[in-house]
């Protein structure tokens, strides 16, 4: 008898083993071609996926949010056992391939909203009173000092409803763990090079340095004639030193 439900394949999650080897095969493959993958490599073996700051921090903004939650823990498996073979970050664009069951990788894209230009300004606004932050900044480094202005409410985080995403895979969760793996893969990016955080969201840094600091020294040359309570006054001098 003919049954409508007749297929009883089961599907198996791949072993780290087997996850590594196809990963191994399919970089292998992609050489010989002349392509050069750049994999997402996590450094650690437990605990948080990334080691800096700010790469920690993009994955806690990430796992606060319940939409996320199911597929993350599975994306974190697939990114420590070396599944992100390839990932690049242009303006508001991830697009990288994951290896799975298959020997064929399955392509991941996330797009990221652009930061509007309100908060862009906003942002800079608060750069400008920090000076030691945009001497930092201009070093090529990302002070620590700044992380409120990523993580708070239009900060440089994106939120869920800035974020779309798609796979090559069967998989009709909205987000699958090969999309997942990308995410963690991302913070593994910002460990590399913390500016990737403005190519994410859209923003020239140089620009943005260049803007802020230019606010900064106007801002220190209209207060320049302003009187302040550390300048003492000749009279004051004299008093103080014994001078007539």
């Amino acid at each position: 008898m003919s049954r409508y439900w007749d297929d009883e394949t089961v599907y198996s999650q791949p072993s780290a083993a087997e996850l590594k080897a196809k990963a191994k095969e399919s970089v292998k493959r992609a050489g010989k071609k002349g392509k050069a993958y750049e994999p997402a490599v996590c450094r650690t073996k437990r605990g948080a996926i990334c080691e800096s700051w700010w790469g920690q921090a993009w994955c806690l903004n990430l796992e606060r949010y319940a939409d996320y939650a199911s597929r993350l823990e599975r994306g974190k498996g697939y990114v420590r056992n070396g599944a992100v073979i390839d990932l690049n970050i242009s303006p508001g664009r991830v697009e990288a391939k994951v290896q799975g069951r298959r020997k064929t990788p399955y392509k991941v894209e996330i797009r990221i909203g652009r930061l509007s230009e309100e908060n862009c300004q906003k942002i800079i606004d608060r750069c400008t009173s920090r000076i030691e932050s945009l001497e930092t900044l201009v070093k090529g480094e990302f002070p620590e000092e700044l992380k409120d202005i990523f993580t708070e409410e239009g900060g440089l985080f994106p939120n869920p409803r800035e974020i779309s995403f798609s796979c090559s895979c069967p998989d009709w969760a909205m987000m699958c763990k090969h999309v997942a793996a990308v995410m963690y893969g991302i913070g593994i990016r910002f460990d590399e090079n913390p500016f990737y955080f403005f190519t994410l969201r859209g923003i020239d840094a140089d620009k943005f340095i260049g803007v802020a600091l230019e606010n900064s020294v106007e801002k220190m040359l209209s207060n320049a004639g302003a009187p302040s309570e550390r300048i003492i006054a000749d009279s004051d001098l004299s008093a103080l030193f014994g001078v007539v």
